[in-house]
């Protein structure tokens, strides 16, 4: 890896021999391993490494990050460097951004950020490519309709997945087929165009930079509805109110979005249930059962 990795960095910085000084392990996802570099001109760098990455794995997420850095007052968004000269890389070298804790102000400056990548939009929900929501296939196939490609791509993908690997009880599994057919009763998508989404935005995949700028990483970009994003923020620990009145002030959604905010989770707490097992079950059949009472 040393070898590829000082290829690589030649290729980043051009002719200036940059090499690796040292290394820190730093807290990730379940998904990859990874470590600050400090480099031998004193810059420090962020590196992803994965043994068995999916296919184009790291080449999507670079994809995904480009495309959100196109976003007018969106979040800061970690520069891609480049990864791994293989036919698919082990591993990926990022901008690294020094993380610090949110001030006051820091969750409306979040909030209105996160409106303003919200604005940017196409004319179809979904993306021109497939890439991972954690390690699974997130499927991207343009839609005009938003409830078709929520439908399609994101709940009943992540519920055939579930059906062949055993995980999805079959009495479970027919009361979700109900509550995907009930779904245009259940989603308001008035006033609504697909959305430029972070995709997994969860506690974890955000921070306040040491000014206090907004930083997500770690996508799974696509057009889709916003209400989307919003939910996962309240799936794994909310956050502060300030938040949800700042962004309701800079980009109001339609009524009733708590009662549809864990129809949105369901896709993630499937998609947990396919990466991690029975643990996520009991989430899967409450919001299920939520749906179709």
């Amino acid at each position: 890896m040393k070898e590829a990795l000082n290829q690589l960095l030649e290729s980043v910085y051009g002719q200036e021999g940059v090499t690796l000084k040292s290394s820190r392990a730093v807290g990730g996802g379940s998904i990859n391993q990874t470590q600050v570099l400090t480099l031998s001109n004193d810059e420090r760098v962020f590196l992803k490494y994965n043994s068995h990455p999916p296919k184009d794995f790291f080449p999507a997420e670079a994809k995904g990050l480009k495309l959100l850095r196109q976003a007018q007052g969106g979040p800061r968004i970690p520069k891609p460097l480049g990864w791994e000269d293989a036919p698919n890389p082990h591993f990926f070298l990022l901008e690294y951004i020094e993380e610090s804790s949110p001030g006051n102000g820091f969750h409306s400056r979040f909030a209105e950020t996160l409106a303003n990548l919200h604005r940017m939009t196409q004319e179809h929900h979904g993306l021109d490519h497939d890439n991972y929501i954690g390690s699974t296939v997130q499927i991207n196939t343009p839609e005009p309709d938003p409830i078709v490609f929520f439908r399609d791509h994101r709940l009943r993908f992540q519920q055939e997945l579930a059906r062949k690997t055993g995980k999805l009880p079959t009495s479970l599994d027919k009361r979700l087929d109900l509550l995907c057919d009930s779904l245009e009763k259940l989603m308001d998508t008035t006033g609504e165009k697909p959305a430029l989404l972070h995709g997994d935005l969860w506690s974890g995949n955000y921070f306040a930079t040491q000014d206090q700028t907004p930083c997500i990483f770690d996508p799974a970009v696509y057009f889709g509805l916003r209400e989307s994003d919003l939910a996962m923020t309240e799936l794994f620990g909310r956050l502060p109110e300030a938040f949800y009145r700042a962004y309701h002030e800079a980009f109001p959604l339609n009524p009733g979005y708590e009662e549809r905010r864990d129809l949105y989770n369901l896709y993630h707490m499937l998609n947990h249930l396919n990466l991690f097992g029975s643990s996520y079950l009991a989430s899967v059949e409450s919001i299920v059962n939520q749906f179709t009472r």
